[in-house]
């Protein structure tokens, strides 16, 4: 099989030729770019310069010939963009390694910390020294809410306004017919799976304009400002998918949506409010790009989710990530059993809370087959460690999970 046919069969229930594997291709499946230079050193590869593809997490680009070494049959839309020198800028990561970083989000110095500012200039994200990742420190709906104007609010916000490759594309036809060529010439360069980054947050929207707390408070205590609010969000995001999906629909194989329901203890809301605010408008979306391409739709979701994967299946979901098998109620084995010939899981591979970065190589191969075993059978699996791999992980156990993956592939199990 070709990666793509691969990734494809997995999503559709059919046991490939091996559990496909993903890495990087995706903003929740990376690595840090302050670990990646000490991954390649480990591995004996050349060095390359490191440039940071998530100015938010702090990921790096992951260059082909570690995709190559570790058999991913994946890619990320955004891989296809940004090839140009102009389009980077030079910056030192924390630590003091040398790194490129998106030139339209380059950091300043400012008040003993790094900011990133929006079109405005406004501070919108900083990275404190002493800390490996941006955060967001501004909420537009915080003190006074506006959803009449929700678009420039996005622009003050974080999670919105601090754009991975294939960055801030202009607006109009010139933007779209970059957009459109650029996918085109990427989907006729690889055959590995294309997902395509689009995001349509409604949970986590009102989270980055109003503050989770506030946002928390107001779903329990004003649901009717919430239904106003997310019906315009909804408005928005459809809009900007139906142009998207018009773009790039027949270049990407996976559309990526986001929204983090999810606790270490379970979920942030109940299926009732779940049902109520959510699921509906999560339909709508979902339906609209499967109707405008042939692709399958994931949801990145964190925490314990357990509990609302029946109406997220029922709203059309294909796939979920990372599948957060630390969490209460996301074992693995029970998750297979109850959700496997429904959902494909498209993470679950490694704890990167506890084994990755604190286990032994032979403990993280061992932890490595087991979940493969587990999820494997019928389809339904691509292999992706839980979440990104961060900067305090033993480059050694990086190598050791890949080659536990290898292995089973190998073997057949």
């Amino acid at each position: 099989m070709t990666p793509r046919q691969r990734v494809l069969a997995a999503l559709n229930h059919r046991e490939p030729d091996r559990v496909p594997v993903d890495f990087s291709g995706h903003r929740s499946s990376g690595i840090a770019a302050i670990l990646y230079p000490k991954l390649r050193a480990y591995l004996g590869l050349p060095e390359r310069p490191v440039r940071v593809y998530d100015p938010i997490q702090q990921l790096a680009i992951v260059d082909d010939d570690i995709l190559d070494l570790f058999g991913v049959d994946t890619v990320e839309l955004g891989r296809g963009f940004a090839l140009r020198d102009e389009a980077w800028s030079d910056w030192t990561l924390p630590g003091g390694t040398p790194c490129r970083m998106p030139a339209w989000a380059l950091p300043r110095r400012e008040n003993g910390r790094w900011v990133i500012l929006s079109e405005s200039g406004r501070p919108i994200a900083q990275l404190a020294d002493g800390s490996l990742y941006f955060e967001q420190t501004y909420y537009p709906f915080y003190e006074h809410d506006d959803p009449d104007n929700i678009p420039a609010a996005m622009g003050e916000s974080m999670w919105c306004a601090v754009a991975s490759p294939p960055g801030p594309l202009a607006e109009g036809p010139e933007g779209g017919k970059a957009l459109r060529e650029g996918a085109e010439k990427l989907r006729a360069s690889t055959g590995r799976a294309i997902l395509g980054l689009f995001g349509g947050n409604l949970f986590e929207m009102g989270q980055f304009l109003y503050r989770n707390d506030n946002f928390l408070t107001l779903l329990a205590m004003d649901p009717p400002k919430i239904h106003r609010f997310l019906d315009r969000v909804v408005e928005i995001h459809l809009k900007n998918l139906e142009r998207y999906i018009g773009l790039v629909g027949d270049s990407i194989d996976i559309i990526v949506f986001g929204d983090d329901l999810g606790m270490q203890s379970g979920p942030q809301i109940s299926p009732e409010m779940y049902r109520e605010f959510f699921k509906p408008r999560h339909k709508t979306m979902w339906e609209r790009a499967k109707s405008m391409a042939d692709v399958k739709v994931m949801l990145h979701c964190c925490g314990g989710v357990r509990e609302l994967l029946p109406d997220l299946i029922d709203a059309g979901l294909d796939a979920i990530n990372p599948v957060q098998i630390s969490c209460r109620g996301m074992d693995a084995a029970e998750l297979k059993k109850e959700f496997g010939s429904e959902l494909v899981f498209w993470g679950g591979g490694c704890d990167t809370q506890r084994i990755l970065p604190e286990g032994t190589p032979d403990k993280v191969r061992d932890h490595v087959l087991n979940q493969m075993r587990i999820l494997k059978p019928g389809g339904g699996f691509v292999f992706q460690q839980v979440h990104n791999i961060l900067a305090n992980v033993p480059p050694e156990n990086v190598a050791a999970m890949f080659e536990a993956v290898r292995h089973f592939n190998e073997r057949g199990g």
